[in-house]
């Protein structure tokens, strides 16, 4: 059986990795940095390569306090709703009158949701600070080896930084769902509405899997 371990294998041991290590590192110990450096792989702890029935790809983690917790999304139990999880929320109410309150998705990532940030750290309150660190590398290769290895695994691409990923998703073996970003600034132009929530249940139903409870 495959495991992330043996995924990432062999980026692990490249001159290319121990840098970008050797630079996290600097980053985390000069300033501050988000999420806690123990929570950069959550994501890949909380849902199994096995496991992985859908996948939904975030840009960078929050870069405000409290926030970031290793989940694209996601945050921790109590923590006040980032504007785009309000927009997520509100299209899974609208699309299957599921009400959240909680803004931890642990349980979503817990039923294979790969809940995947493109870019896994990022300096407070610097958006888009640790784009050019190289992880990108590291999730392109997890979501070009989710193509490659597994079959009928459903991709959520949410706005254009996500949807530069398709070219990594052979198409014809899995389903490729697109809309707008979530965030308020986009968030009009074709996520609300998208029905997304429903639609990725219905895939799964239509494989013989359980779909998500995504309240």
């Amino acid at each position: 059986m495959e495991s992330w371990s043996s995924i990432l294998k062999p980026i692990q041991s490249s001159p290319f990795y121990q840098e970008l290590l050797l630079v996290l590192n600097k980053e985390y110990e000069q300033g501050l940095c988000y999420p806690p450096k123990e929570l950069l792989f959550r994501a890949l702890e909380l849902t199994p390569f096995e496991d992985v029935k859908v996948v939904i790809v975030g840009q960078d983690p929050y870069h405000g306090p409290d926030q970031a917790n290793g989940l694209s999304f996601s945050v921790d139990q109590g923590v006040k709703l980032p504007p785009s999880l309000r927009n997520i929320f509100k299209e899974l109410n609208s699309d299957l009158q599921i009400h959240r309150e909680s803004g931890d998705l642990e349980s979503w990532a817990r039923q294979g949701v790969l809940l995947l940030n493109s870019v896994l750290s990022v300096r407070a309150s610097q958006p888009g600070s640790h784009q050019a660190l190289g992880w990108e590398v590291v999730t392109d290769l997890i979501l070009s080896k989710l193509s490659e290895k597994r079959e009928r695994v459903i991709f959520v691409l949410w706005g254009a930084q996500a949807q530069k990923k398709q070219p990594l998703i052979d198409s014809q073996k899995h389903v490729v769902l697109q809309s707008a970003h979530p965030s308020p600034l986009a968030a009009y132009r074709g996520f609300f509405g998208s029905k997304v929530f429903s639609k990725i249940n219905s895939h799964l139903v239509s494989q013989g899997l359980s779909p998500v409870d995504w309240s």
